[in-house]
């Protein structure tokens, strides 16, 4: 081989990805796909499906986590990718003004009319320390509000408003943020009170076991921050771009209008990594207050071109394609479908959600036999059982989903926008026949979750 030959490369080595992650990377990530029968190996991957070696084709109904909005490889990202590298442009100079940047921040803002400015970034979690310390600084005060169960980040100021102890454990200390719950207005009231709260971050639709904020809850909570001169933060990271049926959650409650607004996923076109915080311009008016300041807030790779360019080409055919609309109708044949199910089987409990982002609830059954199983599993790890729902999912039905989060019986539905009847069917008769085997009182999804019982109590090493 001369020089370099990616092609080459991969048909050389691809078949060690497993081993090559257990003695490079993260050790326990292969660990648990071997365990749990997920260490599939795909070979290629288009719109809202994958491929395996066999020509087998697997849905996806997870878009990685969210990242995929348009699916897979969607041929106008592609093209704009390839055209933005053909150009040769004189990216990243960092000291001329590039159009890319200015052109997708202006479309950007249409969606969201009552902001004015944008920021660029590489990630959601980018996007929301941004928000955090632009909250901090135009304030002048130190202390964020957020959600217990709220996911909005991984980095540590994103971590420190990070509602699940999971995630914090042994980073401490962290910023000294404060937790509420979501719909709690007395307890926003409370905090706000002490006068030193900067803002309030939230997720229209938290992420985790998938529960939109009460209805009026936003607009109650924006007129009490307001009111103590403290900022709303909307994390529209995962439910941004049309996920929830409307282009941002926050939306779908009138008179709602957050002083910022965080997106990334869905705006890369699965391809470049992104983030953006969307602003008011008093806001960065104060940040950038002097020309001593111009980089006090940037970031090395921030509205790089390739990112521009996908950013611009995803907007264009959520447009061109009617994403949103589509969203928005397919989430809810999806969802009353599934609904339709709760009556039936005794150990489903509940569907909700908003557009493309459903959470289905598993719960204790009632009859004798299932409610031992149920309790052998809960005394193990509470989770185990959405987990034996997902599984066959993917083994038996070629059906790629996740459980909501850790010790949650929730299984969350985030596909790429661009689904229709044709995926909701296959999802539906799969999840079906899922259900009928898990109520049938034996069988391979038992046997399953003994295994699974018996890899949880076994897993520390």
């Amino acid at each position: 081989m001369t020089g370099f030959d990616l092609t080459a490369l991969l048909a050389a080595r691809g078949g060690e990805r497993y081993d090559l992650h257990a003695r490079h990377l993260n050790h326990q990530l292969p660990r648990m796909l071997h365990t749990i029968g997920f260490d599939k190996v795909y070979e290629r991957a288009e719109g809202a499906y994958f491929w395996d070696a066999d020509g087998q084709d697997y849905l996806d109904m997870l878009a990685g986590f969210g990242v995929m909005g348009l699916g897979r490889h969607h041929p106008v990202v592609r093209k704009a990718l390839h055209d933005v590298l053909d150009a040769q442009l004189a990216d990243l100079t960092r000291f001329d003004c590039q159009p890319l940047p200015g052109l997708l921040a202006e479309k950007l803002l249409t969606c969201a009319p009552h902001l004015d400015r944008v920021f660029f970034g590489n990630s959601g979690t980018e996007a929301v320390e941004t928000a955090l310390k632009f909250a901090r600084y135009a304030t002048g005060r130190p202390r964020i509000l957020y959600c217990t169960h709220a996911f909005h980040g991984l980095t540590t100021g994103s971590l420190s408003v990070n509602g699940e102890d999971g995630f914090r454990d042994g980073f401490a200390p962290l910023l000294p943020d404060t937790a509420i719950e979501m719909g709690d207005l007395d307890a926003l009231a409370r905090e706000l009170k002490r006068g030193d709260v900067a803002g309030f971050v939230v997720e229209p639709v938290q992420g985790k076991g998938v529960h939109p904020a009460p209805p009026g809850f936003l607009r109650a909570a924006q007129e009490l921050l307001h009111r103590h001169k403290a900022l709303l933060i909307a994390d529209e990271v995962q439910t941004g771009l049309g996920r929830t049926g409307d282009f941002f959650a926050y939306q779908h409650e009138d008179g709602v209008e957050p002083d910022l607004v965080c997106v990334a996923k869905a705006l890369s076109g699965g391809y470049v990594p992104v983030g953006a915080t969307l602003g008011k311009d008093w806001i960065f008016k104060k940040v950038y207050s002097s020309m001593d300041r111009v980089l006090v807030h940037s970031a090395s790779f921030g509205a790089n071109a390739q990112a521009m360019a996908a950013g611009l080409a995803v907007l264009s055919v959520m447009e061109d394609e009617q994403i949103v609309a589509g969203a928005r109708h397919t989430g809810e044949l999806l969802r009353s479908r599934l609904a339709a199910l709760v009556d039936r089987y005794e150990l489903l409990h509940d569907v909700r959600g908003r557009g493309l982002m459903i959470g289905i609830e598993f719960g204790r059954p009632t009859s004798l036999g299932l409610r031992s199983r149920w309790t052998m599993l809960q005394a193990a790890r509470k989770g185990l059982f959405a987990q034996m729902v997902v599984v066959p999912l993917l083994q038996r039905h070629r059906i790629l989903t996740q459980v909501s989060g850790d010790h949650l019986e929730v299984i969350k539905l985030i596909p790429p926008l661009i689904i229709g009847e044709r995926e909701v069917d296959r999802f539906v008769e799969a999840f079906t026949a899922v259900m009928d085997d898990a109520h049938g009182g034996g069988g391979l999804m038992w046997d399953f979750g003994r295994t699974l019982v018996k890899a949880h109590l076994g897993r520390r090493e």
